[in-house]
């Protein structure tokens, strides 16, 4: 006898242009695209009705989970979910090999008080990862600043320890990094991707004249071409490599962003390892902040992903952050994550990037043996602020991939939930997640 099934609590769905069907579920990560002929087999199925004994299309829906057994408790798997953010045989460790930067950008919350991590810190980074190394099954570094590539024999000296532990105690490892791009040479572009960085965020904030503005070198020198030279140099590789071009806007740059739109496709159209993210600058604790037009919650909403739907229509592809963010987990931030710490130049440890100065996020130190001294009550505010509290979190659709953490931050200065663009305009950002497979 077929046993009875009911549709998930996790699911999203819209319609396509074709009037097709795209299912979305949460706790899966499953993505699904469904023609007009199946969509009316496909509904009858999440709204209970017997359907077709044997049908494939049905199979395909309990297979991607989008149909789960009756009496599933789903809260039940969602906490576990997010138990297993505690495994203790995964590491991220978010590295600043520098505080120092080589740009002075409008909208920048960092003080550059600090340069060249300290060698009592460089001893800590290596002893951390030798010992830890041992139990671990995956090993994850991100390269921060600052910019992190002004002390690039530090990433060199490093990565070298990083490569060689993974490789004799069989750790998967991996690594990305936030760079302005401006000392990006093809040369070192090769050196990164040979040290296992493949994933890439840069940021491009308008076409020349918009961007030389807003992101400029110490001094007030131009970026822009330096920049487009090592991005135009890096598309000539062969290698695989995954590479975001970040545009921030505010109310200075938002008319003039369809227009770098036009000259990135250009430059990039077509090929799957340039992919673009549209993020509207926030007020982030720098000097300037007052003085920072930033667009109002609505206006950013509507324009981050109505500048992605024309990027798309131009044959660019949408960065793959924002299907990672849509994953199980996916829309968890790191600072919500027990194993993961940043790690300042001179050894402070610290939850998040964004909030530097801030007391509740110094965490803790890094000692020159690789022990921590950590602060357990400072931690627990950033990794027990989320579904674990909220009750309107735990029956949310999204649960399984933002868990009430995609913004500890954000919550602990507002209050406010910090739920991701992604969730609330989630008929829109599948339409687009589909559309971009079509390229």
């Amino acid at each position: 006898m077929e046993k009875n099934y009911k549709a998930s609590r996790f699911n999203a769905l819209t319609n396509t242009e074709e009037d097709g069907l795209i299912l979305f579920n949460s706790y899966t990560g499953a993505l699904a695209d469904f023609t007009k002929v199946e969509k009316e087999e496909v509904m009858g199925y999440l709204k209970n009705q017997p359907g077709i004994e044997g049908s494939p299309v049905k199979e395909a829906l309990i297979n991607h989970g989008f149909l789960v057994k009756d009496g599933t408790d789903e809260k039940k798997r969602a906490e576990f979910l997010h138990q297993s953010l505690h495994r203790t045989d995964m590491l991220h460790l978010i590295l600043m090999p520098t505080e120092a930067c080589n740009f002075r950008c409008t909208y920048c919350y960092e003080s550059f008080v600090r340069g060249r991590m300290d060698e009592n810190t460089v001893s800590g980074v290596k002893a951390l990862v030798r010992e830890r190394i041992k139990t671990l099954n995956t090993l994850h570094i991100s390269w921060f600043g600052g910019e992190p590539l002004m002390e690039f024999d530090l990433m060199e000296e490093l990565t070298s320890v990083f490569q060689e532990e993974a490789r004799d105690h069989s750790v998967s490892y991996s690594a990305d990094i936030s760079t302005n791009g401006y000392f990006l040479t093809t040369e070192v572009f090769h050196k990164l991707l040979s040290m296992d960085i493949r994933q890439f965020m840069i940021t491009i904030d308008g076409v020349e004249a918009v961007h030389d503005k807003r992101r400029f070198l110490i001094g007030g020198g131009k970026t822009f071409s330096e920049i487009m030279e090592n991005l135009k140099a890096a598309k000539e590789s062969t290698e695989n490599f995954d590479l975001s071009i970040r545009v921030n806007f505010d109310e200075d740059n938002l008319k003039e962003t369809e227009e770098l739109t036009q000259y990135l496709k250009e430059q990039f159209a077509g090929d799957p390892r340039f992919g673009i993210l549209f993020r509207p600058v926030g007020r982030w604790g720098g000097e300037h902040d007052e003085d920072i037009p930033i667009c109002s919650h609505i206006t950013a909403n509507e324009k981050m992903w109505q500048f992605t739907e024309n990027a798309i229509d131009e044959k660019l592809h949408m960065s793959s952050m924002i299907g990672g963010i849509m994953n199980p987990a996916g829309s968890v931030c790191y600072a919500a994550k027990p194993n993961a710490f940043v790690i300042g130049a001179n050894g402070q440890l610290y939850k998040c990037t964004t909030a530097l100065d801030a007391d509740v996020n110094h965490v803790g130190t890094l000692n020159a043996d690789g022990t921590m001294d950590l602060d357990y009550d400072k931690l627990i505010s950033w990794v027990t602020s989320g579904e674990e509290t909220d009750a309107v979190c735990q029956n949310c659709f999204y649960r399984p991939a933002c868990q009430g953490n995609h913004c500890p931050w954000y919550r602990a200065l507002t209050g406010d939930r910090p739920c991701p663009s992604e969730k609330n305009n989630i008929k829109k950002v599948l339409k687009l997640v589909w559309k971009n497979s079509l390229l």
